[in-house]
C-alpha cells in the first residue's frame, strides 16, 4: 500500500538576522537612568504552518501558489531532508525526488560510480543495480560521458543522470519542482512518456509548478498554499479558480491603499 500523511505538520528555520546593525534599529537612550530601547529579529521563520492532508496511490497532486508559500518546502519535507518541527509524516513507498538535480550525487565521481550510488541509495542491491545499468546508460544518451566525472556535466546532462537513475526502480512517490522544464525537446519528450507510465504503474505524483498547463496535463488534484499554510485541496479547475479570485482581491486592495495613500 502506498500514502504520504502529514499530521499537523509545522517547519520553523531559525534566522540570523542582526537588526541592531542597521544604524535606526540600534538601541538608543530615551533620557538619563533609562535602559536603552532593543530592536530584535524573529527567531525563526515557519515554512511550514500546521499542513495535514492524506494522499494515496493513483493521485496526481500538483502544489500550486507564489513563491514562497512553501511548495518546495512540503516536498523536502516528504522527501525526508526536512525534518518537521511539529506533527508527523508518515511515508509507506519508495520515494523518488526530481527537484534537485545535483542532490545526492557525487561530483567527483563518474556517471557509472553514480548510477550504482543511487542503487545503493535506493536500497537496491548490487546485483539489481547491475541489471539497470545498460538501460540507465541508454536512456541518457551520454555514451562515453558517463566514464566521467559528473562535475564535468552541465546542467542538461546532470538532469538526464539524474531522472533516468532516479525511475529505473519504478518509485511509488515521485516528488517534482518544475526541474523538468530544462534540458531539450526530445529528452523531455522522452522524459514525459516515462514518468506518465511510472505514474500509471506505480503511485503517487506530487508536482511543485506555476506552469498552469502542465499541472492540467499531468494532475487530478491540487493543493493551494500560501505563507506555509494550506489553505485549500481539491480538484485542479477549483484550485485554480481559487487562486485566481485570491490574487484578483489582493491586486484590489493593494489598489485601494495606494489610492488612500495619494490622497492622504
Amino acid at each position: 500500500m502506498t500514502y504520504l500523511k502529514f499530521k499537523n505538520v509545522s517547519i520553523e528555520f531559525h534566522t540570523h538576522s542582526d537588526f541592531l546593525k542597521n544604524k535606526e534599529l540600534r538601541p538608543t537612550n530615551t533620557g538619563e537612568g533609562e535602559q536603552p530601547k532593543r530592536y530584535s529579529a524573529p527567531k525563526t521563520i515557519r515554512a511550514l504552518d500546521d499542513v495535514s492532508f492524506e494522499i494515496n496511490r493513483g493521485d496526481r497532486i500538483a502544489l500550486l501558489g507564489r513563491n514562497g508559500a512553501g511548495k518546495s518546502t512540503l516536498l523536502k519535507a516528504a522527501a525526508g531532508i526536512f525534518p518537521p518541527t511539529s506533527g508527523e509524516i508518515e511515508v509507506q513507498g519508495e520515494v523518488a525526488e526530481l527537484f534537485n538535480v545535483g542532490l545526492g550525487m557525487r561530483m567527483e565521481a563518474t556517471g557509472y560510480r553514480n548510477i550504482t550510488l543511487s542503487g545503493l541509495a535506493a536500497g537496491k542491491s548490487r546485483e539489481e543495480i547491475e541489471e539497470k545499468v545498460d538501460e540507465i546508460a541508454e536512456f541518457t544518451e551520454l555514451g562515453r560521458f558517463l566514464a566521467l566525472p559528473i562535475r564535468t556535466y552541465s546542467n542538461g546532462m546532470l538532469l538526464r543522470l539524474k531522472f533516468a537513475c532516479s525511475t529505473a526502480f519504478n518509485p511509488d512517490i515521485i516528488l517534482m519542482d518544475e526541474w523538468l522544464g530544462a534540458g531539450d525537446a526530445e529528452f523531455r519528450q522522452k522524459a514525459n512518456e516515462r514518468l506518465t507510465k511510472l505514474v500509471a504503474d506505480a503511485g503517487i505524483l506530487m508536482l511543485a509548478s506555476h506552469n498552469k498547463n502542465m499541472v492540467r496535463r499531468a494532475c487530478e488534484k491540487a493543493m493551494y498554499f500560501e505563507h506555509g499554510k494550506l489553505l485549500d485541496f481539491d480538484n485542479v479547475e477549483t484550485i485554480i479558480r481559487t487562486m485566481k479570485r485570491a490574487q484578483q482581491q489582493q491586486t484590489r486592495g493593494g489598489q485601494g491603499r495606494r489610492r488612500n495613500q495619494q490622497s492622504a
